[in-house]
């Protein structure tokens, strides 16, 4: 029988309760430890991270190229597996630039629209070994180069084994040429998805000067809305010449499978004519073969190949109604001053002071440079040679269209942002 009083009784049943809290803390805190223990066990090293996330980009835009190329190959006595996989593969390296060497001379005209698949696949690798290796929201800068450096290391064998591949009976590519290539788009690409988990790039947004982020931002703005502006006109070029573009695909004589191979290939290509078209609203225009031009004041074009895109090809000059086509580079540069403008002038409305001439028209001069290096890297990527001869040359000349539209896009968002600031100044009084 216990000898305890009833006092010491309440008092060791005080203490139990007392450790009771205090041991179940220490069982959770056992615990919490146990499982970030087991989270830091679990996760992938980074060498594996990176190949699986180059692995998995890879994959997801070269099966859809070898799909839409096997479709074009369908036609009634030629077509096979493996010549789709080995046109699926050319596709693919000149999706990244990669240029190929062919009988009919070299090919480095890449499809804009599989790059734009590539960049994002492997922005979203870098996504994932920056999440791999525990590195998101850490705002570390080395961290985001690391996982881009890794995923660029992953991703450069991959184009090597493209090249070689591809060379075994169909257009031939340089197999250092492919992994220098894909290395330097892997790493860029991949950084993109890096800075942006890890918090780097809202790190920098944070420590750059107020007139750098705006002036970016209404570089950005003026460059989509000039992209959009081409993409318009291209579309409705096109459309207009929509009868001479159906006898182009027809005259393929292909099957229905055939046809459509064509014409997804085409819509690979737009992002191409939407470049194209926005250079020729711009000014400096674009060729399409060595000696020739298309601009807004003149149109010298030879023998063409059956391209549908082609069929949408300005027939002289720019003259009459479509004359007024000129002003839209300069009113997509007004319309990022003024919403530049406007946002100052939000921003500033706390302390009831318009925002500061300085600011406003710094912000509206390195706009314009921002759009330029946007649109000249656009228009050096949409170019290149489809062959040997007079088709040597396509496309526009990059430094002419980023000159043209850091001037235009500056002096549309200076006027822009100086009227919006005076009219809201003079309504305000």
């Amino acid at each position: 029988m216990s000898s305890d009083t009833p006092e010491q009784t309440r008092r060791s049943g005080a203490v139990a309760a007392d450790e009771r809290p205090a041991g179940r803390a220490a069982v959770g805190t056992r615990v919490a430890a146990a499982r970030s223990d087991g989270s830091s066990r679990a996760r992938a090293p980074l060498a594996v991270a990176a190949a699986v996330a180059a692995i998995g980009a890879a994959l997801t835009s070269y099966l859809p190229v070898t799909l839409v190329l096997g479709l074009g190959q369908l036609t009634e006595d030629t077509g096979s597996f493996t010549g789709a996989l080995r046109a699926g593969l050319a596709g693919w390296l000149l999706g990244h630039g990669v240029p190929l060497r062919t009988d009919a001379g070299p090919i480095g005209l890449a499809p804009l629209a599989l790059t734009a698949l590539v960049i994002w696949r492997l922005a979203r690798a870098g996504v994932h070994v920056s999440r791999a290796i525990g590195a998101r929201g850490g705002r570390s800068p080395r961290a985001a180069l690391v996982a881009a450096g890794a995923v660029a290391a992953g991703y450069a064998p991959l184009g090597v084994l493209a090249a070689l591949l591809a060379g075994t009976g169909g257009p031939a590519a340089s197999p250092v040429r492919a992994g220098a290539t894909f290395a330097l788009l892997g790493a860029l690409a991949a950084l993109i998805g890096s800075v942006r988990i890890t918090g780097v790039a809202a790190l920098f947004a944070e420590r750059a000067p107020a007139v750098l982020r705006n002036g970016v931002r209404a570089g950005l703005v003026a460059g989509l809305l000039l992209l959009a502006a081409g993409a318009g006109a291209a579309g409705l070029a096109v459309a207009t010449g929509g009868g001479d573009a159906a006898d182009m695909i027809g005259a393929y004589r292909t099957g229905v499978a055939g046809q459509a191979g064509i014409i997804l290939i085409s819509l690979a290509y737009a992002p191409n004519a939407m470049v194209w078209s926005t250079s020729y609203l711009l000014g400096p225009g674009f060729a399409v073969g060595t000696d020739t031009a298309v601009r807004t004041s003149e149109v010298s074009v030879g023998a063409l190949p059956a391209v549908p895109l082609l069929a949408g090809l300005p027939r002289g000059p720019m003259d009459g109604l479509g004359a007024a086509l000129l002003a839209v580079p300069v009113l997509a540069g007004m319309a990022a001053g003024w919403l530049l403008a406007r946002r100052l002038v939000r921003l500033a409305a706390d302390t009831r002071t318009p925002p500061a001439w300085r600011q406003l028209l710094g912000s509206a001069a390195i706009g314009g440079l921002v759009a330029g290096v946007l649109l000249g890297m656009a228009a050096a990527l949409s170019g290149g040679p489809l062959g040997g001869g007079r088709l040597a040359e396509m496309g526009p000349v990059a430094w002419q269209v980023g000159a043209v539209t850091a001037a235009v896009v500056a002096a549309g968002a200076l006027l822009g942002a100086a009227a919006t600031r005076t009219f809201t100044r003079s309504a305000a009084r």
